[in-house]
């Protein structure tokens, strides 16, 4: 028997989300989101909320462009940092021990030590309730060659990306694959 919980923000997973951005100043900042994802394939573009009273917010407005950086495994602590600290008063990239990179690309930085990320021009802000909805079109995604599948693609079981699970607030790694994708043609 189901039982009802309410209204609740509970989806598993969501996928950790380090969203780079400048300031007016041209200061490099980073935020964990985990509200976030794929939105759209025509353009390609990404969604990601986030409050108005981050900084964050307030450096997409301004710049008109972020990045959203996929951690490894291998980068959970920096990662939590990176949702904990506030950006209006440290420096998340120093703190975190992480290099800021400038995009070739649109006006934000990425992280140069996480595999793989998306390089987005602001399309649109939708304002929700609480937060307001970034939707970024994706002008180029980069990742280090070690990720790549044979498709030429991140492959999922060489990044190791994390997720996380809203409900007990914890990380999670992915494990292997359950089946192949688009073939059950009877259940």
């Amino acid at each position: 028997m189901k039982v009802s919980i309410g209204a609740k923000t509970v989806l598993h997973p969501h996928p950790v989300l380090i969203v780079g951005s400048f300031d007016a100043g041209g200061k490099p900042n980073l935020a964990a989101v985990a509200w976030g994802g794929i939105c759209c394939s025509k353009p390609p573009a990404v969604g990601v909320s986030l409050r108005e009273a981050t900084k964050t917010f307030h450096n997409i407005k301004h710049a008109g462009a972020f990045t959203v950086n996929i951690p490894s495994e291998a980068h959970v602590r920096a990662a939590d940092f990176c949702g904990v600290a506030s950006g209006k008063d440290t420096d998340k990239f120093e703190k975190a021990g992480l290099t800021p990179v400038k995009s070739e690309v649109v006006n934000a930085p990425y992280v140069g030590e996480f595999p793989f990320i998306l390089e987005c021009r602001l399309l649109r802000a939708v304002e929700i309730g609480l937060h307001t909805q970034f939707i970024g079109e994706i002008m180029d995604v980069k990742a280090d060659e070690e990720v790549l599948g044979e498709n030429g693609l991140p492959d999922i079981e060489k990044v190791r990306p994390l997720v996380y699970a809203t409900g007990n607030k914890q990380y999670f790694g992915v494990s292997g694959p359950l089946g192949k994708a688009f073939t059950t043609k009877d259940p």
